[in-house]
């Protein structure tokens, strides 16, 4: 028997096991979360999961795709918009108009990506800030919509305010499991090998016949969609739409942060992180200007002292793997003895 073959190559550990079956109780537990929590519990939960939705979304960009956005806020904005004006506008059930208005979203990000990926780098990162605040401008041109104060969502007050609340809560629930999900799936698959390829050496990656154009055009089309979604998600549950806050910067500084800290390039970390930044909120709101300090330290802190962020920490550098999507040597051969350890000076 060859030693070649006794390699065995395999994406699935003990602890993706574990994992998957942790993930599905953990998602059952918070599904009965309308009939344990009260309404401002769920509310709250709906913020973190937008959060951990945001995350996954903008590290699929970063993270797999190496394209640094500040400017996904276009997105959220987007998919908020669409929301409100496919069911009030036109009339059509509000949980219906969510996933048009996340088809809508990846139309328009289709056109855009022409035009931000004739910048790099740097540029890219200011460029997509750019488009962002454009299409808020372009929103606050817009009668329909509100014009520059905002509009409301009405579609939703016909229910029950309790009813309203669990809907939403379900709603947002389902989306991170559809967010995680897809990156799971997609970096599963061959394109996810070229992303990888790509983040780490774009030129040496279309050397190798990837198709790097097509490849981060197909990511940046998914992660609008997926910020889109957590936009409908954010005035679902606000009831409220305005540009200066939905299209705002710090929509992109909470994706980055929560990303830095939970940990890059990995499914988990975005979601680590999410959950982090959210307790730090929700306990650091009354520190007014503070909040922002003690957050910019906790970053620059966390950068410094642990570059693959928390889930790095925890997941001991890689070695616990709760959503693989890489490949590892299973290797038997101790298991046959055929490879022995190397023999000492004293025999």
């Amino acid at each position: 028997m060859s030693i070649a073959e006794n390699l065995k190559v395999k994406r699935a550990t003990k602890s993706s096991w574990a994992g998957l079956v942790i993930a599905i109780v953990v998602v059952a537990l918070l599904a009965m979360g309308p009939y344990t929590f009260g309404r401002g519990m769920q509310q709250n939960l709906v913020i973190l999961f937008s959060l951990i939705v945001l995350g996954t979304m903008w590290n699929l960009l970063a993270g797999y795709g190496g394209m640094v956005s500040i400017g996904q806020q276009a997105y959220i904005g987007i998919g908020a918009y669409g929301l409100v004006y496919i069911a009030d506008t036109l009339g059509i059930d509000p949980f219906i108009a969510v996933p048009i208005a996340v088809i809508i979203a990846g139309i328009f990000s289709l056109p855009i990506s022409f035009l931000a990926f004739r910048l790099s780098g740097g540029y890219f990162a200011i460029g997509t800030w750019v488009i962002a605040e454009v299409v808020k401008l372009i929103v606050e041109q817009m009668d329909v919509l509100g014009a520059g104060s905002g509009v409301s969502f009405m579609a939703l007050t016909t229910l029950s305010p309790g009813r309203r609340i669990a809907y939403v809560y379900w709603l947002s629930l389902i989306a991170v499991v559809i967010a995680v999900a897809v990156t799971y799936l997609l970096m599963r698959s061959r394109l996810g090998l070229g992303f990888t390829a790509i983040r780490d050496d774009a030129v040496a990656a279309g050397s190798l016949g990837v198709r790097v154009t097509r490849s981060k055009r197909i990511v940046y089309v998914v992660s609008g969609m997926g910020c889109a979604l957590a936009g409908a998600m954010i005035a679902a549950n606000t009831l409220r739409v305005q540009p200066e806050s939905i299209f705002s910067v710090q929509w992109s500084a909470y994706m980055i942060f929560i990303v830095v800290i939970g940990g890059i390039g990995t499914i988990e970390g975005p979601i680590v992180g999410a959950i982090v930044f959210f307790a730090l909120q929700q306990w650091l709101s009354d520190f007014g200007v503070w909040y922002l300090v003690i957050l910019g330290l906790l970053a620059i802190i966390i950068t410094l002292l642990l570059p693959r962020g928390i889930w790095g920490l925890i997941s001991g550098n890689g070695r616990i793997r709760l959503f693989p999507v890489g490949y590892r040597i299973a290797n038997p051969l101790e298991k046959f003895a055929l490879i022995k350890p190397a023999a000492t000076p004293e025999e």
